[in-house]
């Protein structure tokens, strides 16, 4: 990831020999003053416009996720020979396809947000999403090609592009962020996820009215008007990640990679006044002024984090995403079979008429809104009010904390809450507040901290290591989930289930002791390094 720190200098300054001795002698001091020009600088139009581009991402992220949740039951119409649903495999393939490639995706983009920069990479995983998302939806059949085959591997690809998001949105709003609201945009960047689950409900209503009079007049299982309507749901995801596409190709690089990455002090700083201070006209002939300052190879990767201190915080993010995506995916993922499971909203009558196939669609999709405008879309924004003030590690604690509470209830007195109509609302209203918990929660701190924790040169890589690892929860628990739900009948193992997400839940908030608490603290403070003298300017070579 080392650049050479040798490079000639541009066009010289009007400003002689006064600057140049200031810009030679002061590089250290240049490169404070102008983290805390970031750090304290006005909310303005350009953090609204890095908070939108990154949003879009976000939103669009979520849709493709969870559209799935509705789609499999679609596609199990259309392709499902064994009662007009997918067998467990099936369902199991094109619902964890996307956490796999979504932790291909956190390693690959992390990795190389931090060798090649961020401006560089952002873009290039919206791509990929756009690409994969509109190659689901014209996916065939052939005779030597199963068409579930094809959905898995392009959702496979689509979560490369949706886990490459994941660094690249987090590390860019971080990095451009004041120290006092950096929390809350960060947030508000993640809040787009609720929108986008609200969305693919939403959606998926529209599109199941639309077909309805071709559903009801098709012969069960109404094979040719659902086929369109899962194929609707899916390719519209990718509508709004080409409407941002363009202005992520256009977002400046950080300062602070410049800086500490690129040694480029004086770009940096040009940069500065440019984004923060739109209205001053800045010099283009200033000297470009390389320096030295800590590089990122393996063997500073392996002394930086073999210090307990900071090995200890890499730990802590990894296995409390890790813990909170085996309970967020076995849920969120699997929402519909647990509404299903409990009865609730289930279609009566003929199971093999053209009505309950659009009845069982619907209420799929009402469930789906209903849940996210309860519980997801509440608990983002009630974290984005507190996480400045009371900070990201109680927020995660606590969230830990009622969660493993919720599931040990939901687990234990879940034939309780499946007895009767009103119990049914109640295990409903329990599910929402878990919804709710997680996102004022670890689901919010955890994409939150990672991205403030670690040195620039190495901060993309340690937030890609840490939501890989989440993801590697959510795949385990995608597994786990298909394998154990039908122990002993179909979905009776569902309270067990709950059991062992409150378990996990438990150890959440083991792991959240070893993360530091980083409200109102600068990036640099949290990196644990110390930056007096952080850089040095590059001695200049001597003429003959």
């Amino acid at each position: 990831m080392a650049t050479n720190p040798y490079q000639s200098s541009s066009h010289g300054s009007q400003h002689d020999e006064p600057e140049k001795a200031q810009v030679t002698l002061t590089l250290d001091e240049r490169r404070r003053a102008a983290l805390e020009e970031i750090d304290n600088a006005p909310f303005s139009w350009f953090h609204v416009k890095v908070g939108l581009v990154a949003s879009v991402g976000f939103f669009t992220d979520a849709y493709d996720i969870f559209a799935i949740n509705i789609a499999a039951t679609m596609l199990g119409y259309v392709y499902g020979h064994t009662g007009n649903q997918l067998n467990t495999n099936q369902s199991l393939g094109v619902k964890v396809a996307t956490p796999v490639g979504n932790l291909v995706g956190q390693l690959l983009f992390g990795w190389l947000a931090d060798l090649v920069g961020r401006k560089r990479m952002y873009g290039v995983e919206l791509m990929v999403m756009i690409i994969a998302t509109f190659g689901q939806a014209l996916a065939g059949q052939a005779p030597a090609v199963n068409v579930l085959g094809v959905i898995i591997v392009w959702r496979f690809i689509m979560g490369v592009g949706i886990g490459g998001d994941y660094p690249m949105s987090a590390i860019i709003s971080s990095e451009f962020a004041a120290t006092r609201s950096r929390g809350r945009l960060m947030t508000a960047v993640f809040a787009a996820q609720g929108w986008g689950q609200f969305t693919a409900a939403l959606i998926g209503i529209i599109v199941v009215q639309a077909y309805k009079s071709e559903i009801l007049s098709s012969p069960f299982p109404c094979v040719v008007p659902v086929d369109y309507a899962w194929r609707l749901l899916i390719g519209l995801g990718c509508i709004p990640g080409v409407v941002a596409l363009y202005f992520r190709l256009t977002i400046p690089e950080t300062p602070r990679f410049t800086m500490d990455v690129e040694r480029n002090v004086a770009q940096a700083t040009e940069d500065i006044t440019k984004v923060f201070n739109e209205n001053n006209v800045t010099d283009v002939n200033a000297l470009a002024q390389i320096v030295t300052a800590p590089a990122a190879t393996r063997a500073d990767f392996a002394a930086y984090f073999s210090q307990w201190k900071n090995l200890k915080v890499l730990i802590g993010t990894s296995y409390s995403w890790f813990a909170l995506d085996i309970a967020f995916y076995g849920l969120g993922l699997n929402s519909s079979i647990i509404l299903t499971a409990i009865n609730f909203g289930s279609p009566t009558g003929n199971k093999t008429s053209p009505l309950y196939v659009y009845q069982n669609l619907y209420n799929i999709c009402v469930g789906n809104l209903i849940l996210s405008v309860a519980g997801l879309i509440p608990g983002y924004w009630v974290s984005f009010l507190f996480i400045d003030s009371w900070g990201r590690k109680p927020i995660q604690l606590m969230g830990f904390i009622v969660l493993t509470i919720l599931f040990i209830i939901m687990g234990f007195a879940y034939n309780a809450l499946d007895a009767t109509t009103s119990s049914r609302n109640a295990f409903v209203f329990l599910y929402c507040l878990t919804n709710f918990f997680q996102n004022f929660g670890p689901n919010t701190t955890t994409f939150v901290i990672p991205g403030e924790a670690f040195p620039t040169r190495y901060r993309s890589t340690g937030y890609g290591i840490s939501a890989a690892t989440g993801k590697l929860g959510a795949v385990i628990s995608q597994v786990g989930f298909a394998q154990l739900i039908n122990i002993g009948g179909t979905n009776k193992f569902v309270p067990h289930i709950m059991e062992i997400l409150a378990l996990f839940m438990l150890t959440g908030v083991f792991s959240t002791l070893l993360i530091p608490e980083t409200k109102q603290r600068s990036l640099e403070d949290i990196s644990n390094e110390d930056q007096e003298g952080y850089i040095t300017e590059v001695p200049k070579p001597t003429r003959s």
